[in-house]
């Protein structure tokens, strides 16, 4: 069975829409935030050109999404699956952010547990790549149940360190 990479995602607190062109205004209103991308290799992300070109990837990578706030509709950031690997049944999720207003892990937290729930009926292996200076990240990244599993490349060529998760985890780990 394919990996479906874009499915519509609900649950009490966000609702994951495939990504669309005109999302673009939305979006960079979260993005323009300078302090979301403190910790982030790229951290003018917040300059519209420079989103332009990450929110044009996001397109173009067949896997990403719009993420809303549940309870207003508003869009509060973007997520996206990515690096399919069939043969060692493994995927990627990457390129989060969530506006401010919206951090502390409880949003975090279910859209994650959203995507992995998805994942987890094609692969049996998540991973997540993180910069090595991005701690916030790599603290909600063990939230989910990832363990720090080496050091990688992230899409972009950067060095990363990965995390990663296995149905088997997540089974142990996710709230009912």
């Amino acid at each position: 069975m394919a990996f479906a990479f874009q499915p519509r995602l609900a649950g009490a607190l966000v609702r994951l829409e495939p990504l669309q062109p005109a999302d673009f205004d939305a979006l960079f209103q979260v993005a323009s935030d300078p302090l979301i991308w403190e910790q982030h290799p790229q951290p003018d992300r917040y300059r519209r050109d420079v989103f332009r070109q990450f929110f044009d990837g996001a397109l173009a990578s067949g896997g990403a999404f719009t993420v809303h706030d549940a309870s207003t509709g508003t869009v509060i950031g973007s997520t996206r699956f990515l690096g399919y690997r069939p043969e060692a049944s493994q995927i990627e999720i990457g390129y989060t952010f969530l506006a401010r207003s919206h951090w502390g892990g409880a949003y975090n937290g279910e859209m994650k547990r959203l995507m992995l729930r998805h994942a987890f009926q094609f692969v049996e292996r998540v991973v997540l790549l993180i910069d090595q200076h991005n701690f916030r990240s790599q603290r909600a990244a063990e939230t989910i149940g990832a363990v720090r599993a080496g050091e990688g490349v992230n899409a972009a060529g950067r060095p990363s360190l990965v995390f990663a998760i296995t149905a088997e985890r997540f089974a142990a780990v996710a709230p009912a």
